[in-house]
């Protein structure tokens, strides 16, 4: 019976990439010399896992690599081998080569081997150096430890009958006794039952086997640890060195039972020399071939699903309560017992969609937790000293939000590592700690997840800011700009401080695309800084991008929403404090403020929409910081919408981020405010500064 092993490929490499994510945070955490011993069996039985795994489904390449590096930590945790930095630096770049080969496995793709190689030969080479510890080599080895001479073992191996129902195959095992030195194997089934009485997915066979090594019985044990609960185990060493293996089996211990036929397919595939054991197997090759790297998957508490299904019950139970009474005939009480049906209908299902967007929620440690490893690679670069602090790791985030946010939160606290902190000597000259400090906080506030990239430095140079956006010609030198309105200069296109182009900053294609990026999650990246002091970025994103809360507006007969986070206020407009600009636009003093005023209706070309402005309401939203208003016909209600892709369903359209069906049946568009700024032809090409200066009061004349 085959098994098809391509069922099981999404599970493996979801649970090795989470034991490459454990083994580099205990590295990570490891000083040589103060090692703890836990931490060290830690990221061994992840190592271990990694490699059976990929032995299993033939992934020989990771399996065969992630033996040396296992070796190498069996030794250290045995205390045979000092840790030291080296090894800590070069299992760190084991993680990330394992990382490469499996993330190429999972696409189908051979994995590059030349990393690989290079590694592994590290790794050999520490292995077979003098720096092991003298003791292992002035001392005769104990018996079962390893040998320069050969041992002869007799292991008897007899699973109990469940063993294949627990995933575990004998023949890998067998491989893996043949890599320890010269094996021979005997069979055994004396326990197995006539053909009528014989369960297939049960194990009746057991194995004898003469194993001959320099390696110890430590290391024969360490093949069977997976099974040690599921079989009988004895290992015996043979007499002595050079000992002859055990005779042949007899007669009796190889014949058939009664009254059954000999199969010619007996036990030949279980004595069959290793080398074609070893080979990978056909099914397991079609399932490589077949394997789909795009399916993800997700884990969902219990809770979660419990509280899933209740919801569910309660839908069914209202289900059932108005099914019986559109049975019956209409009365004034059949008809108030349908609306209350109709109400809990509304309340289940509200309630149903919440717990369904649950189950899209993850803490947002996932994407927390590669920064560790990010900071410690770009402080050794930059001789700079580091420490990380993570708060709120439990606040959760949707999964699709979540890994669109890596790629930003990277680019930002590398620019706090390189821009913002000092190196040791500068601060102690400054009176600071010689370790700077970056903070990743995370919390919700309102509908949203707040995320605030902090760093204790010397904050933004202001002046410098500003010289390089007159040099670049982003801004005039009589310009007058207050300290906030310089720092954001730094998410203009093309925008750099950096004195020197390196591998971690200065070709100026950075923070602009942070913001852009984060805009295209429906939100805002601001920046606060004070010199000497430090600096705090501050991402505000929505919880999911599935739902949406919006406000519906009129424009003339057509229905739009306009997304509730970006709302300031609405209101009815004020002629008199309405002025002209030139090129037909038009703002409204708004307080301290000039808010230009966007007509709809004029930028999608709808007509009968209401044109008079004191007939009309103003809408007022913010972007980048700028406020603009949009004119609409009336407000509607405010509702949660299921956000549909226009792109995947239509094609992109200026000005509308997506669309939503509505409870008629209609298709209302939502609207992309930062592309209607864009539409309106307020904004300057390329920018994120608006055509006109809305602050000052001589730039708006009559």
């Amino acid at each position: 019976m085959s098994i098809d092993l391509s069922q099981f490929f999404d599970v493996f490499f979801e649970e090795s990439f989470e034991g490459l994510d454990a083994m580099e945070s205990e590295l990570l955490s490891l000083e040589p010399g103060k090692e703890d011993q836990e931490t060290i069996n830690t990221i061994f039985r992840a190592a271990h896992s990694i490699k059976g795994g990929s032995g299993t489904f033939g992934f020989t390449a990771v399996s065969d690599f992630t033996h040396v590096l296992e070796t190498l930590l069996d030794q250290i945790r045995n205390g045979e081998r000092q840790l030291t930095a080296e090894h800590v630096n070069l299992l760190l770049k084991a993680v990330d080569c394992l990382r490469a080969m499996l993330t190429a496995l999972q696409a189908q793709q051979e994995p590059e081997q030349e990393e690989a190689n290079e590694l592994k030969l590290r790794f050999e080479a520490i292995l077979n150096g003098d720096n092991a510890s003298s003791s292992q080599a002035e001392e005769v080895s104990e018996p079962g430890e390893s040998s320069s001479l050969p041992i002869t073992f007799q292991i008897d191996f007899k699973p109990l009958p469940y063993l294949f129902k627990t995933g575990n195959e004998p023949l890998f095992m067998i491989a893996e006794l043949a890599e320890l030195g010269e094996l021979e194997t005997q069979v055994l089934h004396d326990e197995l039952p006539k053909f009528k009485q014989l369960n297939p997915e049960d194990c009746y066979l057991y194995w004898r086997f003469f194993l001959t090594t320099t390696r110890g019985e430590s290391a024969i044990r360490e093949i069977f640890e997976w099974v040690e609960d599921d079989a009988e185990i004895t290992i015996v060493q043979c007499g002595g060195l050079f000992e002859e293996p055990a005779s042949e089996p007899s007669e009796s211990d190889t014949q058939h039972p009664p009254g059954e036929p000999e199969s010619q397919a007996d036990s030949s595939a279980l004595t069959k020399p290793v080398q074609e054991i070893k080979k990978e197997s056909p099914q397991v090759k079609d399932a490589r071939k077949n394997a789909d790297p795009s399916t993800t998957s997700i884990r969902v508490g219990i809770d979660k699903v419990d509280s899933l299904i209740n919801m569910v019950g309660e839908l069914v139970i209202t289900q059932a309560m108005l099914s019986q009474i559109g049975e019956q005939e209409i009365t004034e009480s059949s008809i108030a017992a349908l609306q209350e049906g109709l109400a809990q209908l509304a309340h289940n299902t509200r309630d149903l969609q919440e717990n369904v967007m649950r189950i899209r929620m993850l803490p947002i440690s996932f994407v927390f937790s590669r920064f560790p490893r990010l900071v410690r690679d770009i402080s050794q670069k930059l001789n700079k000293q580091v420490e990380l602090k993570l708060i709120g790791e439990q606040t959760e985030l949707d999964k699709t939000v979540m890994e669109k946010l890596s790629d930003p939160m990277v680019h930002l606290v590398r620019n706090s590592l390189d821009h913002g902190l000092e190196t040791p000597e500068q601060r102690i000259a400054q009176g600071k700690d010689p370790v700077g400090t970056v903070t990743l906080n995370a919390f919700h506030q309102g509908g949203n997840i707040v995320i605030e990239i902090m760093d204790d430095g010397k904050g933004l140079d202001t002046e410098k800011i500003r010289n390089k956006a007159v040099q670049n010609g982003l801004i005039q030198e009589m310009d007058e700009l207050t300290v906030d309105e310089i720092n954001e200069l730094i998410f203009m296109p093309g925008f750099s401080t950096a004195d020197n182009v390196s591998e971690i900053s200065g070709r100026g294609v950075g923070m602009d695309v942070v913001r852009k990026n984060i805009q295209a999650l429906n939100g805002s990246v601001e920046v606060s800084s004070e010199a000497g002091v430090g600096s705090t970025f501050t991402i505000r994103l929505p919880l999911t991008l599935a739902i949406l809360d919006g406000q519906l507006v009129q424009v003339a007969d057509h229905t739009y929403i306009i997304p509730l986070i970006s709302i300031v206020e609405s209101l009815q407009i004020d002629i008199a404090k309405v002025s002209n600009v030139g090129k037909g636009l038009q703002v409204l003093r708004l307080r301290d403020e000039y808010i230009p005023i966007l007509r709809l209706y004029d930028i999608f070309n709808h007509r009968g929409a209401r044109e008079e402005l004191d007939k009309t309401l103003l809408v007022v939203v913010e972007n980048d910081n700028y406020k603009v208003g949009i004119l609409v016909d009336d407000l509607l209600a405010q509702q949660q919408v299921v956000i549909k892709s226009l792109e995947a369903n239509y094609q992109r359209v200026d000005g509308i981020s997506g669309a939503t069906i509505l409870g008629d049946g209609t298709v209302s568009l939502i609207i992309d405010i930062s592309g209607l700024i864009k539409l309106s032809g307020l904004r300057r090409p390329g920018s994120s500064e608006l055509l006109v200066d809305l602050k000052a009061d001589e730039a708006v004349t009559a």
